[in-house]
């Protein structure tokens, strides 16, 4: 097989060493060394000096954890050509597992050219993607800690959720103060919800008649100081976020033109897959690698597993949920592909065609530059309008008949 590169080096990264084998190719030998480093940046600094004194122009590793970004972060600073690699794509032969094995796979894989670099983003992005990654993590607590209020107002047959839309509104937020205050008459209860409420006062009264003991109370109060720190967080990382956004923000608000995708959804998208569609080929390698495909799994002419890949779950999330937008926006395309689509395949393959559109929409919105265009709910139906009259043209030639299509006037 060709040697692509001769003088390359692969990286086996651990949480407390790194095993480094330099591969050299001259005169149709192969010359290779293997050196074990400490993961402390000391060590890291030694083993960039060791890689430049050997001469060394292309160096893999793998995607373990957090482990290789220390290392990723040293070694950009010098004159290497750096490729991430998926564990799941260099598995070594079984039997094989050691870490100076491994360290040796990568290295021969790496002189042939036979790993796909992963796509790592620049330190802005991965700045913004960090931000974002934490507030949705953040998010999720604070979905936690409002069902975890729920359970204990269950225990005490307070139905505060029947009555109220959000029990974390403004009805709900005042009745739970006084719940934990040690207040438990109905009525007085009652008087605390907003007057526009849609429920009456008495089935306001009825649903806040429970057994609400000191234990509830201290499990409601602690909750709710969790839900108050996370929100002080949420404020504090968009606060970072709007300080950080002048590289994204033209293209974040290009990207809120888009049916379904709110500033903050087009933050997400961004901080995902970056602001250069070169590193893709086409709008299909890019719905690829986020995992809104079906896998390609046939064997012997049969098709086996048709459900998505895994691809990148932060961004594949997103895309589902700003999907949901988009289906549900009036006199739209997204709308028109969805219910086209529901009717034949089911809401969730609809929904998750629906979000490869949103993507394919993205790409080229953010490759050329371009703004929103809806091609309109009528989009569809045109479409196989146009195919129908094609259709009946060719099988009229087919009998042996000069068609010219004429329209009707007006």
């Amino acid at each position: 097989m060709e040697v692509l590169h001769t003088h390359c080096a692969g990286l086996d990264i651990h949480k407390e060493t790194v095993v480094a084998c330099v591969r050299h190719m001259a005169g149709g030998k192969i010359k290779a060394e293997v050196r074990t480093f400490a993961a402390h940046t000391a060590a890291l600094l030694d083993l960039s000096v060791w890689l430049a004194t050997e001469q060394i122009t292309h160096i893999a590793m793998e995607a373990t954890g957090v482990y290789w970004k220390p290392v990723w972060h040293i070694l950009a600073d010098g004159d290497f050509q750096l490729v991430l690699a998926n564990a799941a794509h260099v598995k070594n032969v079984p039997g094989r597992k050691t870490d100076v094995k491994d360290a040796e796979w990568l290295a021969d894989l790496m002189a042939h050219g036979l790993i796909r670099a992963s796509f790592v983003p620049d330190e802005p992005t991965q700045q913004m993607r960090d931000l974002l990654r934490t507030r949705k993590q953040l998010v999720r607590e604070r979905s936690s800690h409002t069902q975890r209020i729920q359970k204990a107002l269950e225990d005490a047959n307070i139905k505060l959720d029947c009555v109220v839309t959000d029990i974390l509104g403004l009805s709900g937020r005042r009745i739970l103060a006084a719940l934990i205050a040690g207040e438990t008459v109905p009525q007085a209860l009652a008087t605390l919800a907003h007057r526009r409420i849609h429920a009456s006062t008495d089935e306001l009264e009825a649903a806040l008649r429970g057994r609400v003991t000191r234990h509830h109370r201290f499990l409601l109060k602690l909750h709710l100081d969790q839900i108050s720190a996370i929100d002080a967080a949420l404020a504090s990382i968009d606060k970072e976020v709007e300080g950080n956004l002048d590289t994204f923000r033209p293209a974040a608000q290009l990207l809120t033109e888009i049916p379904g995708i709110s500033q903050l959804s087009a933050r997400i998208i961004l901080s995902e897959i970056g602001l250069e569609m070169n590193r893709f080929e086409t709008s299909g390698h890019l719905i690829s690698w986020a995992g809104l495909c079906p896998r390609n799994d046939a064997s012997a002419g049969k098709r086996h597993a048709t459900h998505m890949k895994k691809g990148a779950p932060w961004l594949k999330t997103t895309l589902v949920q700003c999907a949901w937008a988009a289906a549900r926006t009036k006199n739209s395309y997204f709308q028109a592909q969805y219910h086209r689509l529901r009717a034949r395949r089911g809401a969730k393959k609809a929904i998750c065609a629906v979000a490869a559109s949103l993507l394919t929409t993205v790409y080229h919105m953010l490759k050329n530059g371009s703004c929103y265009q809806d091609l309109g709910p009528n989009h569809f139906d045109q479409q196989a309008k146009t195919k129908h009259i094609m259709r009946l043209v060719n099988r009229l030639e087919n009998l042996g008949f000069d068609v010219q299509i004429v329209p009707r006037a007006a």
